[in-house]
């Protein structure tokens, strides 16, 4: 999932040494009982440049300003996203090892993956939501259609003859591409890539016909007419691409997913930095220009609390209901990481 050179300067990354030899459970109590006293690490459970990456960069660069401490962003890909949530889930709960979770590794792979997840929920703690985002849907533009009915017409007349990309086997986009086959009752093939930048090169190259993206990697690409969107997957238009209809209003109101990203702990981290660090999360997400720079890509608000913020409870409750729900179109829609 890649998104624009714009983008990613207007995130950096933000680098600091450790601190060698030192207790980590000491210095997560730090003096007087306060944290952070040294760099917090955020693992970011995908490759560089996608929308987890992009959001957690933004995130991190306002808690560094928030906290007066580095908050420092590793990428630690594979699996859809499940290498890097295991290492967060098996990481010391002392508030120096956060994980920028996404959908994917947050929800849907506890079904998709079964008995091969090496976590489970009970073993991450909830902190806060950053963003949502809607999916797109989009093809290359030699393909002779110019609405997600087209494409549904034309599927139909050629069964089998389409591919539909994704960043990933496991990620919501894969199971949004399986949500549409199934609500539309076409079959085309699923071709999965490492992140975002192969697939959509392979889209704009036309050697995969249609594709599904968070919409922050493939903004871009859309807006300077690289790819053609068809429809966005959520139930309202976004103003980042008002021209877009959404899928119910192409006759699948079925196909709905919002993908999202939010922070987690491993579980047993003190709830007094659960707490502060959540509260400090609910109150950048609310900043004008944090909402500004993730509307520019597509990205909406949490929304979990009535002032449009996040908390941990109101996140946790929000994990759960989201785990169940794609646990359901995982196994009526069949898809499969094989």
């Amino acid at each position: 999932m890649r998104v624009s050179r714009r983008a990613l300067l207007s995130a950096p990354l933000l680098a600091a040494p450790g601190l060698a030899g030192v207790p980590a459970r000491a210095l997560a109590q730090g003096a007087g009982g306060e944290w952070p006293v040294r760099p917090v690490r955020v693992v970011v459970p995908f490759t560089p440049a996608g929308t987890t990456d992009v959001a957690a960069r933004i995130l991190a660069e306002r808690l560094q300003a928030h906290f007066n401490q580095p908050f420092t962003v590793e990428n630690r890909a594979g699996a859809g996203g499940n290498v890097g949530a295991d290492f967060v889930a098996k990481a010391e709960p002392d508030g120096y090892t956060l994980l920028m979770q996404a959908i994917s590794s947050g929800a849907i792979n506890y079904t998709l993956y079964g008995s091969r997840m090496t976590y489970r929920p009970e073993d991450l703690a909830e902190v806060g939501l950053v963003v949502r985002v809607p999916n797109v849907i989009f093809v290359t533009n030699s393909l002779p259609v110019r609405s997600l009915r087209e494409l549904v017409t034309y599927a139909k007349a050629n069964p089998g003859r389409l591919n539909i990309g994704s960043s990933g086997a496991g990620t919501s986009l894969h199971v949004t591409g399986e949500l549409l086959k199934m609500e539309a009752g076409v079959q085309m093939t699923h071709v999965p890539f490492r992140g975002a930048g192969p697939m959509l090169a392979e889209v704009i190259a036309g050697r995969v016909e249609v594709a599904v993206d968070n919409l922050p990697s493939a903004i871009g690409h859309l807006r300077e007419g690289r790819l053609r969107a068809l429809a966005v997957t959520t139930a309202t238009r976004t103003p980042a691409l008002p021209d877009c209809p959404t899928t119910a209003e192409e006759g699948l109101p079925g196909v709905e997913a919002t993908a999202w990203f939010g922070i987690q702990a491993p579980a047993r981290t003190p709830r007094p930095i659960v707490e502060r660090l959540g509260a400090a999360i609910d109150a950048i997400v609310k900043e004008p220009a944090t909402k500004a720079r993730m509307a520019d890509l597509g990205g909406m608000m949490p929304d979990l609390t009535p002032d449009g913020g996040t908390t941990p409870a109101a996140f946790t409750a929000f994990v759960r209901a989201e785990t169940a729900k794609w646990g359901e179109v995982v196994r009526k829609s069949g898809a499969t990481v094989e």
